[in-house]
């Protein structure tokens, strides 16, 4: 039953996640850092919780009237603040409650993650103790309700006999003492909460407590508009010789509370028992029997080893054995963390498909975030020179400036911008960049340009770095670098990044190209060109026109210079009557055309999507080695839509 209930629950996140990669683009996607909001949001609580305490009066008849002077006072932000708190306050508990059960969704809590289910649930309740203690502190009608209810649930329990409401009946029985404690409690029970938060994250292998810098600031902004458009506001002073008839209650912190004022209290301690009991043995009411205790792990380059315990993801694995593997999401959306598995059996995991194609499945690639080892695993890292290379782990932040601009054709441009001086970036000829836009958002570009050799000494100057630009309709970049991009500009990226790299072999090589994906292929063509290679290779370049093959004299000139290099350009949308004396229709259908026995090739692919899952499955089904079939698709993405999950040209 309770996994017929998380296939469900997982069916309906990775819907909504889709939607939400398309609307705010992987890395922004609130689901993906729903634990690092809840850190952050606590932060807000405290750092505004500190300034309300320090014009907050903690005795029984100045506590209401500060609190009054605080909410109408400097000029509103008194308001402001105090509405901040308690709107923080509701949505930390929202979103620890999606991201509990979006862990119990995709079964993150048995076995070695126990720990962190349990400490989890131990976390919510102590939110829950300090947010309802937090509504005694105002002393306003509804502090009164909370501050009655609590104390005559508590009552009754065996031990206190009615003793603890009856410091609540009257006006006289409440001191500025007992005030006082609930004060210090408080600030306690938070302090608790900030300790164990620190215990929660231990058993998670390079834990971020922190979100993307544009979603917190998305986040305090909205919290700030919600101070502003719906304040909050005190309910009158306390009166405890009456009954309070009419409150606006807060559904999220004081959700019990209808309840154990009107129901029997031993119910509602069977339920908050009950329920909590249920949540501490959720990872032990579903135990799969069977599964090896550990599973070796061999991880190339290197090879490293490690070992993955029982349901643990291969990035998990990896990150606990101190290997910096690349990684982003960790949900199965971005697709930074591709790898190809070379031997054993893996769950695959849930995973969006825009970042696992079928494909790159067909392949044997895996996403080391979702993946799970079946058995002894050996994998390649993709896109990594060296696992023990710490920057791998989190792609390096550079910035540059806009050296030169060359438009090609009306919708192509040649883009070289230039590191600092002195500054160099060692990367391998097919990789690529993320360009970062401001709010976060990236779009990722291909190097056009060849490594440096390593033999050569670095010059004082900053490396300098060819990119292929292909105007998109309504792309955010593209439409900037067309429009108002100029000498100077400020570039920041990250990088490099991708496996779309020659593989040394004595294989032919037959090398497909659409449109801008002609940007790698350039690179890692001239790169072998200085390497001396003498294998074969054969370049077909697909594109809609003629004015589209935008270096056509280069590549001719390449075929001119070396003998084992064939250029093919392939033209999809021309006119019958049209001069063109080259081949014409799907870039791939030609060379088919000259190659229908791949056995014995290895293809190299990059261009859109569509046409690498066309070419791809009918590669393979012309005798083409899955092992030796290389690709790396694009999708074009206007201003509505996200970074693409794979390394390519995106506007």
């Amino acid at each position: 039953m309770v996994a017929i209930v998380q296939r469900g629950l997982r069916a309906a996140f990775m819907a909504v996640e889709a939607v939400f990669n398309r609307a705010f683009g992987d890395r922004m996607n609130p689901l993906y850092h729903l634990g690092q909001i809840c850190f952050y949001l606590f932060w807000i609580i405290g750092a505004t919780g500190l300034v309300l305490y320090a014009f907050f009066n903690t005795s029984v008849t100045g506590a209401y009237e500060s609190v009054e002077a605080i909410t109408h006072g400097a000029w509103g932000a008194g308001s402001v603040l105090r509405s901040v708190h308690r709107y923080a306050s509701d949505a930390m508990v929202l979103l620890m409650l999606l991201h509990m059960l979006r862990n119990f969704a995709f079964d993150r809590l048995r076995g070695f993650r126990a720990f962190s289910w349990v400490t989890g649930v131990m976390l919510l309740w102590l939110v829950y103790v300090v947010g309802a203690n937090g509504f005694m502190l105002p002393w306003d009608r509804l502090a009164q309700f909370v501050t009655q209810s609590s104390f005559e649930w508590l009552d009754w329990l065996p031990g206190f006999g009615g003793r603890l409401i009856r410091n609540f009946i009257l006006p006289e029985h409440v001191s500025d003492r007992l005030f006082s404690l609930l004060v210090f409690v408080h600030i306690g029970v938070s302090l608790v909460l900030l300790l164990l938060m620190w215990v929660h994250v231990q058993r998670v292998p390079k834990a971020t407590t922190q979100p993307p810098r544009p979603l917190a600031v998305a986040m305090m902004g909205m919290l700030v508009v919600l101070a502003i458009i719906a304040p909050i506001a005190s309910q009158g002073v306390a009166e405890l010789n009456t009954e309070p008839t009419t409150l606006k209650l807060d559904w999220f912190l004081l959700t019990m509370f209808p309840l154990i004022h009107n129901g029997p209290l031993s119910t509602v301690w069977a339920i908050v028992i009950g329920g909590s009991v249920f949540l501490y043995a959720l990872p032990w009411l579903t135990l799969r029997r069977g599964s090896k205790a550990l599973n070796q792990l061999t991880i190339h380059p290197g090879p490293a080893r490690a070992s993955a315990r029982a349901g643990e993801t291969l990035l998990d694995a990896g990150l606990r054995a101190g290997l910096a593997l690349p990684f982003d999401c960790r949900s199965g959306g971005c697709g930074v963390c591709l790898c190809t598995v070379l031997a054993g059996r893996v769950d695959l995991g849930p995973y969006q498909e825009a970042a696992l194609t079928a494909a790159m499945r067909a392949r044997g690639q895996a996403l080391m975030c979702c993946a799970v080892a079946q058995e002894d695993v050996e994998f390649e890292v993709e896109g990594v020179i060296s696992l023990t290379d710490a920057s791998a782990g989190a792609p390096r932040r550079w910035q540059a400036s806009v050296q030169r601009m060359e438009q090609l054709s009306p919708d192509l441009m040649r883009l070289f911008i230039a590191l600092p001086e002195g500054e160099h970036i060692d990367f391998i000829a097919g990789q690529y960049i993320n360009i970062i836009l401001e709010d976060g958002a990236k779009r990722a570009f291909s190097f056009a340009n060849p490594p440096r050799p390593p033999d050569a000494p670095r010059p004082s100057a900053g490396d300098v770095i060819e990119l292929h630009i292909r105007r998109i309709p309504g792309g955010r970049f593209t439409g900037h670098v067309f429009s108002a991009m100029k000498v100077g500009d400020r570039i920041d990226f990250e990088g490099p990044l991708g496996s779309f790299v020659l593989r040394d072999s004595a294989r032919p090589i037959l090398m497909l190209a659409g449109a801008t994906g002609f940007a790698p292929i350039k690179s890692i063509l001239e790169d072998a060109f200085r390497r001396g290679i003498g294998r074969r290779v054969e370049l077909y370049w697909g594109v809609r026109s003629e004015a589209d093959l935008y270096l056509q004299d280069l590549v001719a000139r390449w075929q001119a210079e070396h003998a084992n290099f064939r250029y093919v350009p392939v033209l999809s949308d021309i006119a019958a009557d049209d001069p063109w004396p080259g081949r014409r229709g799907f870039v791939h259908e030609a060379l088919l055309a000259d190659h229908p026995d791949l056995s014995g090739h290895e293809v190299y692919a990059c261009g859109s999507t569509r046409m690498v899952e066309a070419a791809v499955p009918d590669f393979l089904a012309h005798g083409l080695g899955e092992q030796f079939c290389f690709s790396d698709a694009f999708v074009p993405t206007a201003s509505s839509s996200p970074p693409p999950p794979s390394p390519s040209p995106s506007p």
